[in-house]
């Protein structure tokens, strides 16, 4: 089932390039997989780092082009978590979340709330407002920290 999605993102990716006309090389289906297999939120250093164990040819300049041309694609997109640095997600085919981290260890909760998302439809429609997207992240101290005497 996983390598459907995979196909199907990639395909996806594929046609995009193409309106753009681009096309799908052995570095981007590189990068684009090696991204599409890890299930977390990855910054740039890592993924280039991934990406040269199996094509030490992949340059960092190549890395951010594909990056931004998967976020225009709407299969990823930037998240930032206090700490500076820039970290990508995939988007496409998740329901939407939001975020919970930790200021101390930097550990991210992902969580989807009905409540929280139907009091931010309440508050958009209260100043006449249509939203077409968001994200939260909401920064704190962990119960492991916190044990830890650490916040």
């Amino acid at each position: 089932m996983q390598n459907k999605k995979l196909d199907k993102n990639r395909e996806y990716f594929k046609t995009f390039l193409a309106t753009q006309k681009l096309r799908l090389t052995n570095q981007r289906q590189i990068i684009f997989d090696e991204f599409m297999k890890y299930d977390s939120h990855i910054d740039i250093d890592k993924l280039y780092a991934i990406t040269k164990e199996i094509d030490n040819n992949i340059g960092l300049a190549t890395i951010y082009r594909t990056i931004k041309l998967l976020i225009e694609a709407g299969i990823v997109r930037e998240v930032h978590f206090g700490d500076g640095k820039s970290y990508y997600e995939a988007i496409m085919g998740k329901t939407h979340h939001d975020h919970l981290i930790c200021v101390v260890c930097g550990k991210n909760i992902e969580f989807n709330d009905p409540d929280l998302e139907e009091l931010q439809e309440q508050i958009a429609a209260k100043y006449k407002f249509k939203l077409t997207n968001h994200y939260m992240n909401l920064f704190g101290v962990c119960e492991k920290c916190r044990s830890l005497g650490k916040g």
